[in-house]
């Protein structure tokens, strides 16, 4: 019967099948997501008895309060040493309902996420914004971690990360490193970053800018000499920009658009597409390194220039989604479909394959 099933086996079936989210629902069986399909596993319908023993089984009871008061609350724990995840518990039709993410304990290097050398020489600038930006689900918390592991290894310098909920775990290697979890170290982003300044760090993380405080306190800290890598849920280097101006009252806008100019370094935005034979997920990447004509657009407003000078700025280590995209497509790394459907102009896409430009 289902009400036999344990969340340690759940896990460990998570971990040995090596999918990437398990879903817990009333009414269906426990689904794993593995290369970015759905699959029911072979066990009876969830009642709501289930769900609540399930989630009971790993949620605190400072969480489980919290559930009782918003609906639903966020947090990561470890499963063992194998795993850990991070979990989303919520309420549905007035039942429990899971979402559990798998974060691996060994980290990507760059190479392996298909990431360019020219984004591992931004992780030994002195200070400025580093902005990773995708949909949910396309992979950067790996991107960061990552990012930050190599700084870690050689960089001599003290780190400060600011997450909700801490994903990775870094450990202390040629850096020193503080973890500070948003709704149990510290009550908001905005507030751990102001507290972080006073901490003598040189590089910050902050896992998202999603308000306008947390946006303003981290243009200020990478113009007063902090290096800092944060998110965005935008697509593209362009709109990243606008969505950071838009966020800022009308008479503010100006202002902001100086400062962002100043302190902002690159926007890599990501995708994660499921690869053609269904054996694991491939990013995509559109990199936008800062150069003085960068600069000037966003300074004057002209950020729909911005991605004509992506294009021709492949010198500086830039590409745009769409030639990435072409080459993963010629490397049988994705399919057409994604191709296409994925790409920001997919009739330009079209004639270069039809060798009407070449790349």
């Amino acid at each position: 019967m289902a009400a036999s099933v344990q969340m340690s086996d759940l896990l460990q079936l998570v971990v040995d099948e090596g999918a990437s989210d398990l879903h817990i629902e009333v009414g269906v069986p426990p689904v794993l997501r593995i290369h970015g399909g759905m699959h029911h596993l072979d066990l009876d319908p969830l009642t709501p008895d289930d769900t609540e023993d399930l989630m009971k089984s790993i949620t605190s009871e400072e969480h489980q309060q919290r559930i009782r008061e918003i609906g639903g609350t966020d947090f990561g724990f470890a499963f063992g040493d194998q795993a850990r995840f991070r979990v989303s518990v919520f309420r549905q039709k007035g039942f429990y309902g899971l979402v559990l993410r798998q974060i691996p304990y060994r980290m990507l290097t760059l190479k392996e996420i298909g990431l360019p050398h020219s984004v591992k020489d931004l992780l030994y600038r002195p200070r400025g914004l580093i902005l990773v930006t995708g949909p949910t689900g396309s992979g950067k918390s790996t991107t960061l971690a990552s990012m930050v592991n190599v700084i870690n290894q050689e960089r001599d310098v003290h780190i400060i990360t600011i997450e909700d909920p801490i994903e990775y775990y870094h450990n202390h290697k040629t850096s020193v490193v503080i973890q500070r979890e948003v709704g149990v170290d510290v009550t908001s982003f905005d507030e751990a970053l102001v507290r972080a300044l006073r901490q003598d760090p040189d590089v910050i993380l902050v896992g998202e800018m999603r308000d306008l405080a947390t946006m303003e306190a981290a243009i200020t800290a990478a113009e007063t000499g902090h290096l800092v890598f944060a998110t965005l849920h935008t697509t593209g280097a362009a709109r990243t920009v606008d969505r950071i101006v838009d966020a800022f009252p009308t008479s503010q806008q100006e202002q902001i658009r100086t400062q962002l100019a100043a302190s902002i370094q690159a926007v890599i935005s990501q995708l994660l597409l499921v690869r053609p034979d269904g054996k694991g997920r491939q990013a995509a990447f559109e990199i936008m390194i800062v150069t003085p004509s960068i600069q000037a657009l966003i300074r004057d407003n002209k950020s729909f220039r911005i991605t004509s000078d992506i294009q021709t700025g492949a010198k500086f280590g830039m590409m745009t989604l769409d030639s990435n995209l072409l080459e993963l497509y010629k490397a049988h790394k994705i399919t057409y479909g994604d191709l296409i459907t994925k790409a920001q102009d997919p009739a330009g896409i079209v004639e270069r394959l039809q060798g009407g430009t070449k790349d």
